[in-house]
């Protein structure tokens, strides 16, 4: 083979594959963001619009590891103090958003807001994605996939009796999800 064979392959491989790629580029720039210290919304929301939306079969029977990007969202400091460590999405209709540490340790589904979730295929800025509504407060989690094995999630919602404005002078809480296959801690119901 010779140099130019050499080429020829290398070009080949990455015309089969373009999606991996525009995948591979799609993660690296969300990586990216959760780096920032202070990411700007407008710069989160238009990366959200970009994402390919995912459906409610893609996020169901999975257990999810949460985080926040840093925006001075009021919800970030809200979910450190309850110790939230993720979701976890048994099946459609059986949904615990806040699945946190308790002081000794263990996993447990906080029930602060009232209940569970369920997932739900739900239009938000234009793109039907898979969204989570929770069963006791007026709060969408609206969901689009960075690959295979992370989310994005933008909250919405109207305002809770005794609780800030979900979406807070127009600023969103924007946080993400990354698939695990098991929980770091004993879960107990």
């Amino acid at each position: 083979m010779t140099s130019q064979d050499y080429k020829i392959v290398l070009s080949f491989d990455t015309y089969i594959h373009p999606s991996k790629e525009l995948a591979m580029s799609k993660t690296t720039e969300f990586e990216l963001l959760k780096k920032e210290s202070q990411p700007s919304d407008s710069e989160l929301m238009a990366f959200f619009d970009e994402l390919p939306i995912v459906t409610v079969d893609e996020i169901v029977s999975q257990k999810w590891k949460g985080g926040a990007f840093e925006t001075g969202h009021w919800a970030s400091k809200a979910l450190a103090e309850i110790k939230w460590f993720g979701k976890w999405y048994r099946t459609a209709f059986d949904a615990l958003p806040l699945v946190c540490y308790n002081e000794e340790g263990k996993l447990f589904s906080n029930q602060i807001m009232r209940g569970n979730a369920s997932l739900w295929m739900i239009e938000f800025r234009g793109k039907v994605s898979a969204t989570m509504v929770y069963d006791g407060a007026p709060i969408f989690d609206h969901f689009k996939k960075v690959d295979d094995t992370t989310i994005m999630g933008v909250m919405n919602g109207k305002k809770l009796e005794g609780w800030p404005e979900i979406v807070d002078h127009g600023k969103y809480f924007f946080f993400y999800l990354e698939r695990i296959p098991e929980f770091p801690a004993d879960f107990i119901e």
